[in-house]
């Protein structure tokens, strides 16, 4: 069957895309390097605007289990959450609803959010009811299809939202190809088959996995991720790091693990490409690389700026081309007396701090492991021991660096409490690792589904955070107001109205930067 019926939307909230998405200036673990081999260790990190002025559309397809183990609280839940997700969509955004029990079935193609089609899935929703089995996989390729089959794409963001409770059966949705298509995924519940659900989300370009425990509420998760979709400021986000194996001092350059997106290296000029898909407004992206250098002791014996590589950001936006941004230069000062310590600055401390959260996330990866053997005791030491090694971090005065320690030390705190017991880990403490770790790999928000007063927020971004308190006072009052995604904006835009011209007064201030540098560079070797 077809699904090439969806809406025709009317055009996104469009603009400038100048300076959608920035790069910083590279950061250094160390301030020098040997003339001898020696090895580098780079920080190269790109930022999406604040500014939510100008956004993508949202095509969202909630891919919905109703099956029976749905029945009672569980589906009443549900239908409350996806009521708040309909509230705050907008004639720009379409929303498709598939259900799955033993079968799938699309409930409504692509609607137009409209306050005619609003009033329509809330009543559509209302109605809905639990029994069957738990077909994930036929859920997810009806999904899949009604993106798959659009008429309309143009500046549109294709999204899934994909909840269930239990184990699959029947069928496989491990086998379902995402495609490009990022799927966000919730676990409801300790009967679920966390670690599938996880599987089907980091298959996806830039989707993530989230724990919604039994008795907690499923708006609050959605919130979240919905804040991120109607939010997205630019698609096809690329950085690509160019060697300078021939005219500089590079031999190699290697991404450090812990960066969960596609990644290519052109096997002929040693070019990397790293594929981050959407940025939502607020959101970063930082990668961590390792250069080793050439030993240029015999040729050369005085200190001097090496050129190693360099770093190039590009994404598309509104339907607009490819726009490839200015280049960043990797270099670094090569000396015959190298202090070959960690860099005492502040990017260095900020280098060392990312590297620090990747050992944290691979120290709950094995943590999670070793559990899933059984081995709690030891697995409860794996993540003392990452406590541990957080007390050595040099902190950067800036409270972003004390933020991101303190949340590392609370999702550890929650991970040890949720590993006391067989039990306990196996209905909260696995889905919490998970959800962290898809958190970590994405270095995007997920739900981890502890404490409330613990809830740890690291990648949320402000939009999310307003979503929070939104979807709090929903559950509290149903019937209240709730706020659009451009009642959203307005208030945005009322709090700080520099923010929709910032982005272009920044761009052309980097462009006239460079122009700049690049004349000093030409004029230097003749003064």
């Amino acid at each position: 069957m077809a699904f090439n019926d969806d809406d025709k939307p009317p055009t996104s909230n469009a603009g400038s895309t100048k300076g959608l998405v920035s790069i910083k200036a590279v950061k250094y673990f160390k301030d020098d390097a040997a003339l001898t081999a020696d090895t580098v260790t780079a920080e190269v990190e790109i930022n999406a605007t604040s500014s939510t002025t100008v956004r993508e559309g949202l095509d969202l397809v909630a891919v919905l289990d109703i099956s029976w183990s749905m029945r009672g609280d569980k589906i009443e839940s549900l239908k409350k959450a996806m009521t708040f997700v309909i509230m705050k969509l907008t004639p720009v955004d379409r929303l498709s609803i598939v259900t799955f029990s033993s079968d799938a079935a699309r409930l409504t193609p692509l609607r137009s959010m409209t306050p005619a089609a609003q009033n329509e899935l809330k009543a559509l929703v209302d109605g809905l009811t639990a029994g069957g089995w738990t077909n994930i996989q036929a859920g997810l390729e009806t999904g899949l299809a009604v993106i798959a089959d659009r008429v309309n794409t143009k500046a549109r963001t294709a999204n899934i939202f994909l909840m269930s409770d239990g184990e699959q059966k029947p069928g496989d949705a491990r086998q379902v190809d995402p495609g490009k298509v990022a799927i966000y995924t919730f676990g409801f519940g300790k009967d679920t088959n966390h670690q599938l659900m996880s599987d089907i989300a980091t298959r996806s370009p830039g989707g993530t996995f989230s724990s919604v425990p039994d008795g907690s509420t499923v708006s609050l998760p959605f919130s979240q991720l919905l804040a991120g979709l109607l939010t997205v400021v630019a698609q096809d986000v690329e950085l690509t790091l160019t060697p300078k194996t021939d005219e500089g001092d590079v031999d190699t350059i290697v991404v450090a693990p812990g960066t969960d997106y596609k990644t290519t290296t052109d096997a002929a000029t040693g070019v990397i490409t790293v594929m981050f898909g959407t940025l939502f407004a607020g959101e970063g992206r930082k990668v961590v690389l390792t250069l080793t250098l050439k030993d240029v002791s015999a040729t050369n014996n005085e200190e001097y700026n090496a050129p190693l590589a360099e770093a190039q950001h590009s994404y598309t936006a509104q339907a607009r081309p490819r726009d490839p941004q200015v280049p960043q230069d990797i270099q670094i000062k090569r000396t015959p007396t190298p202090s070959q310590a960690p860099g005492a600055s502040s990017k260095a401390r900020q280098v060392q701090a990312e590297i620090a959260r990747r050992q944290h996330s691979e120290a709950i990866r094995q943590a999670r492991l070793l559990a899933d053997k059984g081995r709690l005791e030891d697995a409860r030491y794996k993540l003392v021991d990452a406590q541990n090694a957080l007390e050595d971090i040099v902190l950067d005065s800036l409270v972003d660096g004390q933020k991101l320690v303190d949340s590392l030390r609370a999702e550890l705190v929650q991970l040890i409490k949720l590993m006391e017991t067989t039990e306990l880990y196996e209905a909260k403490g696995r889905p919490y690792a998970l959800a962290s770790e898809t958190s970590h790999g994405r270095q995007r928000y997920s739900a981890r589904g502890g404490d409330e007063d613990g809830d740890v927020r690291l990648f949320a971004t402000p939009r999310m955070d307003t979503y929070r308190e939104q979807a709090k006072n929903f559950e509290k009052d149903p019937s209240a107001p709730v706020p659009t995604a451009d009642e959203d904006v307005k208030k945005e835009v009322a709090a700080n109205p520099l923010a929709a011209i910032s982005n272009d007064l920044a761009y052309y201030l980097r462009n006239a930067i460079e122009a700049l540098r690049a004349i000093e560079r030409i004029v230097a070797p003749s003064t």
